[in-house]
C-alpha cells in the first residue's frame, strides 16, 4: 500500500529526512513529489522510530520541504530483465540510453540480491581463456572466480578491460556466454571508448552495457553495479549462460559510499571511508560463483584504481581478502611501453591450479607456469646486481636469466591489445622463451615434458 506524507524535516546532500511514518521498511523505493509536479526517486537507507532517512538518486535542489510530497512505494528498487538485454546498453539505473525501444522484460528482480550460500556453491574448476598470456598462462582465471584487477591512475585498465570483454570464452563447449560491462562514474570520453570499441569488434553482440558517467549522481554509483550483477545472474542462472561480469571503477563506487557516510554523519573508519566498507564489498563480490545443480556461472573481474599506487590503501586492501587473487599493473612496465603492463609477480589467481592441466589446457601447463615464475624472478634479480655491480660480475647463468626476463617481458607480457593468443599459443611461447636457459636450470619441470616440448637441437647445455 502506497503511503503519502507532507513531513520533510531537513534535507542533507543527497540525504532528506521524513518525520511520522509507520510501517515503512528498509531499502523501500520511494517518489518525491516536488511542488511543481516533477517526480524524483529515491530509496529508505535508515529508520528510527517514526523517522525515516531517504537517500535520493537525483539531486535534492528545487525540493520544497513544506509543498513536497514523500510517496513510499513498499518495494525496493528493480530491474526489469529479460534476453533481449543483450546488445543493449542502459543508464546506471537500468534504463536503456541507445536509443534502442524500450525492454519487455520478463520480470522484474530486486537489484539488492544476495550472496550465494556457501552450501549451495560448486567449486570453480574450468579454464577461461582471455586471449592474455600473462593471465591465461600464469594467473588462469577460472569459471566462476572473482579476480580483481589493481591498477593505478593513468594506467591503461580501460584498454586490458575491453580486450578481456572482447575476448574471453570457456575452452571446449557451445554454451552461450555474455559479458555484463558496468562503467561507474566514469568519463564520457572512456564510456564512448567502450562503446565504440564493443561495437566496431562485434563484442557488443553478447554484451549488455550499464553506464554510469562521472556527472551522473553519486548514489547512481551505488546501483550500478548491483543493476549488472542482477542482470548476470538473471542471466546465468535463469538462461543458463556463462556471464563475465566486468566493473570498472570500484573505487568511484567506494568514494560514493564514503559522501554519502559523511552526509549520514557516520563514524568514518580508515581514510574516511564507512566501517562497513568490507561488509558493502562483500555483497557485490560474493554474488559472483557456481551454484550446484545449475549450468550457468557468474565470473567477476572488478577494476580498481589503487589512489597512489598504494597496495595497502583500503579498498584493494579490503578487495584482496574478499576475491580470489589478484592482477597488478605496473606503472614501471608501462613507463617501457609495455602493454599491457601487468606485473606478473606480485600478481596472483589462488584458483590457477584449479582450472589448468591435462583435459583443461595442457598437461604441461603447471610446471611451466611455475618455472616461468621463478625464471622471471632470477632475472630480474640478476638486473638489478647488474646495476650495482656491472655485468662482469654476472655469472654465464645469471646473464642467461637476465637476457631471459627482457624477452620474457617484450614477447610474453607485451603482447598489445588486439592480440588473440590461444593457451596453446602461450604455452608454445613460453617453452620457446625457455630455450633461453640452460637445460639445468629447468628445475621445475618434469624431465619428460622437457623431451616432450622442448626439442633437443634447441636446449641450451
Amino acid at each position: 500500500m502506497i503511503k503519502e506524507y507532507r513531513t520533510i524535516r531537513e534535507i542533507v546532500g543527497p540525504l532528506l529526512m521524513v518525520d511520522g511514518v509507520e510501517g515503512i521498511k528498509y531499502e523501500e523505493l520511494v517518489e518525491i513529489e516536488m511542488q511543481d509536479g516533477n517526480v524524483r526517486r529515491g530509496r529508505v537507507l535508515e529508520i528510527n522510530g517514526d523517522k525515516a532517512m531517504v537517500q535520493l538518486f537525483e539531486g535534492s535542489s528545487g525540493i520544497n520541504l513544506r509543498d513536497s510530497k514523500v510517496r513510499f512505494l513498499a518495494k525496493p528498487l528493480t530491474l526489469g530483465v529479460s534476453e533481449d538485454m543483450i546488445g543493449r546498453v542502459f543508464d546506471g539505473m537500468g534504463n536503456p540510453k541507445d536509443g534502442g525501444p524500450d525492454l519487455i522484460s520478463e520480470a522484474k528482480l530486486d537489484i539488492n540480491g544476495i550472496a550465494i550460500n556457501p552450501v549451495a556453491r560448486d567449486y570453480p574448476s574450468e579454464f577461461i581463456q582471455t586471449g592474455v598470456s600473462a593471465i591465461d598462462g600464469l594467473n588462469t582465471l577460472v569459471r566462476g572466480q572473482k579476480l580483481p584487477i589493481f591498477s593505478g591512475s593513468g594506467l591503461p585498465h580501460a584498454n586490458l578491460a575491453a580486450q578481456i570483454a572482447r575476448q574471453a570464452k570457456v575452452l571446449g563447449t557451445d554454451e552461450k556466454f555474455a559479458v555484463v560491462f558496468a562503467a561507474i562514474g566514469i568519463t564520457f570520453e572512456e564510456a564512448q571508448f567502450f562503446i565504440d570499441d564493443f561495437k566496431k569488434t562485434g563484442a557488443i553482440d553478447r554484451a549488455v552495457l550499464f553506464m554510469n558517467l562521472a556527472n551522473d549522481p553519486a548514489i547512481e554509483r551505488i546501483s550500478t553495479p548491483r543493476m549488472a550483477l542482477t542482470c548476470a545472474e538473471y542471466l546465468a542462472f535463469e538462461k543458463d549462460m556463462h556471464v563475465l561480469v566486468i566493473l570498472t571503477d570500484l573505487t568511484n563506487y567506494c568514494e560514493a559510499l564514503r559522501e554519502i557516510s559523511a552526509a549520514r554523519r557516520e563514524v568514518p573508519g580508515r581514510r574516511g571511508y564507512p566501517g562497513y566498507l568490507y561488509t558493502d564489498l562483500s555483497t557485490l563480490y560474493e554474488r559472483a560463483g557456481r551454484i550446484k545443480g545449475r549450468k550457468g556461472s557468474i565470473t567477476q573481474v572488478p577494476i580498481l584504481t589503487m589512489p597512489e599506487d598504494d597496495k595497502t590503501h583500503p579498498i584493494p586492501d579490503l578487495t584482496g581478502y574478499i576475491t580470489e587473487g589478484q592482477i597488478i599493473l605496473s606503472r614501471e612496465l608501462y613507463k617501457k611501453n609495455l602493454m599491457p603492463p601487468i606485473d606478473v609477480l606480485p600478481s596472483l589467481s589462488r584458483l590457477k591450479d584449479k582450472g589448468i592441466g591435462d583435459g583443461k589446457t595442457r598437461e604441461d601447463h603447471a610446471d611451466t607456469m611455475n618455472q616461468l615464475f621463478a625464471a622471471y624472478a632470477a632475472g630480474k634479480e640478476a638486473k638489478e646486481l647488474q646495476v650495482i655491480l656491472g655485468e662482469s660480475a654476472l655469472s654465464e647463468s645469471d646473464k642467461a636469466f637476465a637476457k631471459f626476463a627482457d624477452e620474457f617481458e617484450k614477447r610474453y607480457v607485451s603482447q598489445g591489445y588486439n592480440t588473440n593468443r590461444t593457451i596453446i599459443e602461450t604455452l608454445n611461447l613460453g617453452w620457446d622463451l625457455l630455450k633461453i636457459l640452460p637445460r639445468t636450470e629447468l628445475k621445475r619441470i618434469k624431465d619428460k615434458y622437457i623431451d616432450k616440448y622442448l626439442p633437443e637441437e634447441s636446449q641450451v647445455d
